[in-house]
């Protein structure tokens, strides 16, 4: 291996140790001081290299796709501002627990605090929102030097993938030249023969990690088997990535006889399990929970906090009622705001679910019961004709090919989905950016998920998000990628009907509604898409189904009225509350 300056062997090393470390895509903004790393990624070649104008939209299309692998997508960058666009990304990756590999390029320590062009001090930019930094050496064609660099990079892809997942921050000086430019001396003659394992590093990682998977003892296991067996009335909830899903979820699921009450982010709501008779998989719960005279005497947490308000109060009521609550979390975090939980079982939830399901003899009695009639008569009530923005949930989860992926926008549209969504046997994954539950790259973050599987891809947007990421849809082209866009447009900011502020106008419609008027027609124009926009459910149903059905990217702009929508959810949950509440 030859390479004309000490830059070029250290990019080559990077790319070549991450390929070894099961990376298998990078995205890459343009940039100078990136160059060595750009070169070397783009031209590996067992590295998918996608290549994206702006930082920020780099930054979650990466997320999007590690997601979707649960691998970590590293993001190249130049140094400066560039490296701060990240941010929004990283905080969203720290909270959801997404790995994310983040390799910014900077000025050597010799422009540092001079003045010079495009510098900023990049040391911990990312603060605790990064689960390790570290500055890398400045290149050179130095054995030890490059045998610590392939560790550093083992050890980074380790860490972002590990028990606690999440963003990992290497800082990458150079000094230049940064183009591949022969320079006299820079790489010794003969480096590569005299230094084998620096510079070709070994048959695979250079440094193998091996994680372990925490697990409970064996008497805190036979106590909690003793719990579930005790309790007559039980449930799973099942937060954003629980990871508990498949025979690990049917297995506990029909072991213990409790009903697993599914956030749509979780990985449970959709799935062969559902079709189980044994197992009991519950999306309507956000409507009628609040409703319920009764209170479980156990329940097992999986995945983070749960999107349902309602849900989270009845726990928190049950907690202060004397229920037991578990939460079990692999990483020891705590993820249960109401602070009404009683446990935390630092276990893979994976290994417990089995654990247990080996275990615990019990029958389902009548508490399963209550829940399937009430699942069935929910969703009998859950119809109409009538066009708001939950019938366009609804109809958006049933129609979901299988497979697909599903991502799925905060604020209403996640919302909705929650309640409207009906539990399917179908193989969906449904994704959404639930850590900091922010709406800024949603698009990107759908893109870059779409770009990880050779399914079809369904977003469900927001205006305002699908208008804060618009930069985002230049991924359509630039990286392969179809989509059916349903962009719900109710002109500005309709969830915060949801709160007292709506009753203080002004400010309510100005400062929080905030309708903008804009027409969405030209982006689609911008970005060589096809559009179409409808003001029915019908006309929804025949373009969702025309678009699943096509090849290449269609946005689908439903227009509807923020408050006409918040008003038919009351009227929806008053319906199912007054049906239910004697059940």
């Amino acid at each position: 291996m030859t390479h004309p300056n000490r830059n070029s062997l250290w990019g080559a090393v990077v790319a070549d140790e991450l390929a070894a470390a099961g990376v298998e895509a990078a995205v890459l903004a343009p940039g100078s001081r990136s160059t060595p790393l750009t070169t070397a990624v783009a031209g590996h070649d067992t590295l998918e290299s996608f290549s994206l104008l702006d930082e920020r939209s780099a930054a979650f299309f990466a997320l999007g796709r590690a997601k979707r692998t649960g691998r970590p997508v590293p993001v190249v960058t130049t140094s400066g501002t560039a490296t701060a666009n990240l941010h929004p990304a990283v905080i969203e990756a720290h909270r959801a627990r997404v790995p994310m590999l983040l390799l910014t390029a900077d000025r050597p320590r010799t422009l540092q605090d001079s003045g010079a062009n495009q510098t900023v001090d990049q040391e911990k930019l990312y603060g605790d929102a990064v689960r390790a930094y570290r500055t890398l050496p400045e290149p050179a064609a130095d054995d030890r030097k490059l045998r610590s660099l392939r560790t550093a990079l083992d050890r980074a892809v380790a860490t972002a993938t590990g028990t606690h997942p999440g963003p990992v921050h290497l800082n990458v000086p150079f000094a230049k030249p940064l183009e591949p430019t022969p320079v006299d001396g820079d790489v010794p003659e003969g480096f590569a023969e005299r230094f084998p394992l620096a510079a070709e590093g070994r048959d695979g990682p250079f440094v193998t990690v091996t994680p372990g998977r925490p697990e409970l003892a064996a008497h805190d296991r036979a106590a909690l088997v003793d719990a579930v067996e005790a309790a007559d009335r039980g449930l799973i909830v099942a937060g954003p990535e629980s990871h508990l899903r498949g025979d690990a979820l049917r297995g506990l699921a029909r072991a213990t006889g409790f009903p697993v009450l599914a956030d749509p982010l979780s990985g449970a709501r959709f799935g062969d399990h559902v079709a189980d008779d044994a197992v009991t998989v519950c999306g309507g719960y956000d409507a009628y929970v609040d409703g319920l005279d009764a209170y479980p005497e156990l329940v097992l947490r999986f995945g983070a906090s749960p999107t349902s308000k309602p849900l989270r109060k009845y726990l928190a009521s049950a907690g202060r009622a004397g229920a037991r609550q578990v939460v079990v979390d692999p990483a020891g975090g705590w993820r249960e705001a109401e602070f009404t939980a009683t446990d935390l079982a630092v276990a893979d939830p994976t290994r417990l679910a089995a654990a247990l399901a080996g275990r615990v003899d019990r029958e389902a009695g009548a508490w399963r019961e209550r829940f399937e009639r009430l699942e069935a008569d929910y969703w009998a009530l859950t119809g109409g004709e009538e066009l708001f923005e939950g019938a366009v949930l609804r109809a958006v989860a049933a129609g979901l090919p299988d497979p697909s992926t599903l991502f799925v926008s905060n604020s209403m549209p996640v919302r909705d989905l929650d309640r409207f969504g009906r539990p399917r046997a179908a193989d969906v994954t449904a994704l959404g950016n639930r850590g900091a539950s922010g709406i800024d790259g949603i698009t990107s973050s759908a893109l870059g998920a779409g770009s990880a599987a050779d399914e079809p891809l369904v977003l469900v947007v927001g205006d305002l998000a699908y208008y804060h990421d618009a930069n985002g849809l230049l991924a359509v082209e630039r990286c392969g990628v179809d989509a059916t866009v349903v962009l719900i447009n109710n002109d500005g900011g309709g969830i915060f009907h949801m709160l007292p502020i709506e009753a203080f106008d002004p400010p309510f419609t100005e400062y929080f509604r905030t309708p903008h008027g804009l027409e969405f027609a030209p982006t689609a124009e911008m970005y060589g898409l096809e559009f179409a926009r409808v003001d029915t459910l019908e006309a929804f149903g025949d373009a969702y189904r025309a678009s699943l059905e096509s090849s290449g990217t269609q946005v689908i702009e439903v227009r509807v009225d923020a408050e006409a929508s918040h008003r038919r959810r009351e009227r929806h949950h008053e319906r199912v509350s007054e049906a239910l509440g004697g059940d």
